[in-house]
């Protein structure tokens, strides 16, 4: 069949180009995201996801360092945590160092929400009766601003938005203090979560779309999906294959999470799906039900 390791990427509005597969770090402690980076980067990967609230940038950054590629030759993404909506240009010096980097290649506002930075915990404060998290009532389209003002420093090359509705990003585009349009947004997606409106809506925008969670989150459920088991074995792959194929194949970058040697080299490998099987990706949740695997109990609506 044909698959190989994928090289592909995507221009950004930026006029850069951003490698269509990364090595997502998400729930990967330090200890196991040293590991991780190292094996992506000696795999192939040129693209290493992370966050401030990941609580691994010191890690992925030494890893970084000691993969011996130079810096330029990667593309790294890190991003703004919900406590630092107030005071942006600190959560980024703060990521910065942790990581030990001048620059980000991607800078993304992690949540349209902001949290109360004195609180009673820096990254999930909750309000003084214990019964919801601190969220403070601000403006995400003025977070935005704040990081547009990153722009020139040169710490950040472009910046972007994450877990952002259609309707949140309409109007972050339609406020006259938005200067630079988003260059991603990243999201949960995965063929139980395909959201091919808000993809096609980010397309007609020149936003690049990220899709997190591509197995469908811990545990890999999508993993058992029949429908899967029967494209997978067409091809002689694994399931997990072909949903990042399928992102790929879709337009999308795509991020696999892994802390395993083995698993991240071969989540590198894609095949060229054809189109009746990208199409039948695209109807399973139509049988197996719309099911999102992220969703945080902020105590207000996010996806609307």
């Amino acid at each position: 069949m044909n698959f190989n390791r994928s090289t592909a990427s995507l221009k950004l509005n930026t006029g850069v180009s951003i490698p269509q597969i990364g090595l997502g770090t998400w729930q990967s402690t330090e200890d196991e995201v040293y590991g991780a980076v190292l094996a992506a980067i000696k795999a192939g990967y040129r693209h290493i996801d992370t966050a401030a609230i990941y609580q691994n940038e010191t890690a992925v950054g030494k890893a970084i360092k000691d993969s011996g590629i130079p810096r330029e030759e990667l593309f790294v993404t890190t991003k703004l945590w919900c406590t630092y909506h107030t005071r942006v240009q600190q959560g980024l010096d703060e990521s910065l160092e942790r990581l030990g980097l001048e620059y980000v290649d991607l800078y993304l506002m992690h949540w349209p929400l902001a949290m109360n930075s004195n609180g009673s915990d820096n990254w999930f404060p909750f309000k003084s009766d214990g019964s919801t998290r601190d969220v403070i009532e601000w403006d995400y389209v003025k977070t935005y601003e704040s990081m547009q003002e990153l722009l020139p420093s040169g710490k950040v090359k472009a910046i972007g938005i994450s877990n952002f509705t259609e309707e949140k990003i309409e109007r972050l585009l339609n406020s006259e203090t938005t200067k630079v349009k988003p260059a991603c947004l990243q999201i949960e997606l995965h063929p139980l979560l395909p959201q091919q409106k808000l993809i096609d809506y980010c397309k007609s925008k020149d936003i690049v779309v990220e899709a997190y969670s591509p197995l469908g989150s811990t545990g890999a459920p999508l993993l058992k999906n029949e429908k899967l088991i029967k494209i997978a074995e067409k091809y002689g792959v694994s399931p997990a294959t072909i949903c990042i194929s399928w992102a790929i194949w879709r337009g999308t970058v795509v991020l696999p999470k892994s802390v395993s040697s083995a698993r991240i080299e071969s989540n590198l490998v894609v095949v060229k799906l054809d189109d009746e099987d990208g199409e039948q990706i695209n109807t399973i949740h139509e049988t197996e039900g719309v099911q999102r695997f992220v969703s945080p109990k902020w105590g207000v609506v996010i996806f609307d």
